[in-house]
């Protein structure tokens, strides 16, 4: 999966069986997953015409689920959990009374009543927050939207609350949802790009928000480099003139190495991928062996 901007539209570009309440809904295999900001002026009332004009633009195939956001793409908090990421923008009401719009990414595969019970694990830690909030029950926004969306082989048939995937939703809506209201309560600084969060398990599991300015480990390969794609959109690539797989610490078997990569650190590299999102790796290595020649 990778994920991109163009102007006033978050876009998400994979191979992805779906669920969600988003236009136009339903479950299906779709190309692309789009987030749009508000509609701006002659962009009209039809919200499929709108996202259709934007998928048209991009130049991508017709297919896609789409939801509308509150605010800006810029707006956008971004939540990783292991396999996960999480999307949530303040919906077209502008704030929690407007509801919000959430895409769930996961990297490993789903059954479709997977799909469907993440639908209802995402809704309820959703509801927890709000009811926390509030101090009694809160309906539904209409104007909620909420799309789950996978890619590779099956791992996962279950996807309720108490399931593996299941708590792994729940934790990470709950601390979106809460972010985002914090956020569009104006407790927060605006950043002129998504602002992303990364489950951590060093030194105890926690939250930690990822500020490239403030990387204390900058530079953490060459002076000079670039950060745009400190956490990979590649990972993990499998490439092993770029990494290598080894045993786990917590001996949970092998997980990706590629601690010493500097490719997407390459000034000219991550300017191509910025222009390129869909560029692929091999792409990537070959801008790289024609900048050093």
């Amino acid at each position: 999966m990778r994920y991109y901007i163009r102007t006033n539209t978050l876009f998400l570009r994979g191979h992805f069986r779906a669920a969600g309440t988003g236009t136009p809904g339903g479950l299906c295999t779709v190309p692309t997953i789009v987030v749009h900001g508000p509609p701006g002026a002659g962009e009209g009332p039809d919200s499929l015409r709108i996202l259709e004009r934007a998928v048209q633009r991009e130049g991508l195939p017709p297919d896609f689920f789409g939801v509308f956001a509150g605010a800006p793409p810029s707006r956008t908090c971004i939540f990783q959990y292991d396999s996960l990421m999480v999307f949530i923008a303040p919906g077209p009401g502008g704030g929690p009374g407007g509801g919000f719009s959430i895409v769930i990414y996961s990297g490993e595969g789903l059954s479709d009543a997977a799909l469907l019970g993440a639908l209802v694990t995402a809704t309820a830690a959703r509801m927890t927050v709000l009811c926390g909030k509030s101090g009694a029950g809160k309906p539904q926004s209409p104007q909620d939207t909420l799309v789950v969306a996978c890619e590779g082989e099956v791992m996962h048939a279950d996807a309720s609350p108490s399931s593996g995937i299941g708590l792994r939703i729940g934790e990470a809506v709950r601390f979106g949802i809460r972010t985002v209201m914090e956020r569009s309560a104006g407790s927060s600084v605006p950043r002129d790009r998504p602002t992303f969060f990364i489950y951590s398990r060093y030194q105890g599991d926690h939250w930690a928000e990822w500020i490239p300015e403030d990387c204390p480990y900058y530079p953490c390969h060459f002076p000079g480099q670039r950060c745009d794609f400190c956490y990979c959109p590649f990972y993990p690539c499998g490439d092993e003139s770029l990494g290598q797989w080894v045993q786990s610490s917590a001996k949970n078997g092998l997980v990706w190495n590629c601690s010493s990569c500097t490719l997407l650190h390459e000034p000219a590299v991550a300017d191509y991928l910025l222009a390129h999102p869909e560029a692929t790796l091999r792409e990537l290595k070959a801008k790289k062996s024609r900048e050093k020649k």
